[in-house]
């Protein structure tokens, strides 16, 4: 939790991001995403005036319990002084004890956000779904939260002027608005109207662009001028090494995620990344093709 010093922008994290998306799709797979289609409202997650702190942190928590469906886990809150925004314990349930930093007593309304990122702790255990290293495994919690619904609530928590700063998460605020803006466009959500914070919208429209430009990469269809000639040389450059090299060597692309490769005598093939969930897909360089992903199963019209 940075509070009060320097918040990181950007999108340090986005290699990772993107496979905390996939990992997500892979373990429980498509039908099971859609099932969060509806996002946390804001009503759920807020404190009314003169609504005592504990009983109203306890509800919260129910309210998130039942948003990622684990209606049989129990959670337990407490607040006490700490470095971090908060802290779960992950036994072996049904009761989990989450303790909150003593800042949030007199910062209420950010409470939905701190649990937002510590229910989804004990979802991905339930899951049995982890990343090596603190760091990482922080950042698939972060994603996760906000793929499915909650996490808006951790962009909305940041709120940075020329005097103070405060972020939840691991993530950056511009990937929170990155991953916010990748359900939004699976879901037809537009999470901007729940945002309080400036600084959070703003964070979301950057996101968001980078996620369009996730669509926008060759060899799909929609990729724009520069990137279709770019790719045009490259895929030339493909052909004439893959007449001169061992048969099945893969010729990377200019950047843009995709490579070439060429099995035996077969067809020259280029695989890419889903702009969805980012499982790689792989198709025959023959022009215009329509691809379906096998994960998440999006239809991509491209140009080959």
């Amino acid at each position: 939790m940075a509070n009060g010093g320097p918040v990181e922008h950007g999108f340090p994290h986005l290699e990772t991001v993107r496979a905390a998306v996939t990992a997500l799709y892979r373990r429980v797979s498509y039908d099971s995403v859609r099932a969060f289609a509806v996002s946390v409202a804001p009503a759920d997650v807020a404190f009314g005036d003169g609504e005592d702190l504990h009983l109203g942190a306890q509800r919260v928590a129910g309210e998130l319990v039942r948003h990622y469906r684990l209606p049989e886990a129990r959670m337990i809150v407490g607040f006490r002084e700490m470095t971090h925004a908060a802290d779960v314990e992950l036994a072996a349930g049904p009761e989990y004890f989450v303790e909150l930093n003593d800042r949030f007593r007199t910062h209420r309304r950010d409470i939905g956000a701190a649990l937002a990122h510590e229910v989804a702790h004990v979802y991905l255990h339930r899951l049995g779904l982890s990343f090596p290293g603190t760091r990482d495994n922080e950042i698939l919690t972060d994603t996760v939260a906000a793929y499915l619904g909650a996490g808006w609530l951790l962009l909305d928590a940041f709120r940075e002027d020329a005097v103070s700063s405060q972020k939840l998460g691991y993530l950056t605020p511009e990937e929170f608005g990155y991953v916010v803006a990748k359900r939004a466009l699976v879901f037809g959500e537009d999470p901007s109207v729940w945002f309080t914070s400036p600084q959070a919208w703003t964070a979301y429209g950057e996101g968001l662009a980078r996620a369009r430009a996730d669509e926008r990469r060759p060899p799909l269809a929609a990729a724009g001028w520069a990137a279709r000639r770019r790719y045009a040389r490259e895929r030339g450059r493909a052909r004439e090494r893959g007449r001169a090299r061992e048969r099945g060597a893969r010729v990377p692309g200019a950047g843009d995620g995709y490579d070439f490769s060429r099995a035996g005598a077969g067809p020259l093939r280029v695989s890419f990344p889903c702009p969805t969930c980012g499982q790689r897909i792989r198709v025959p360089v023959r022009g215009r093709v329509r691809a379906r992903c096998g994960l998440c199963g999006s239809v991509l019209e491209c140009d080959t």
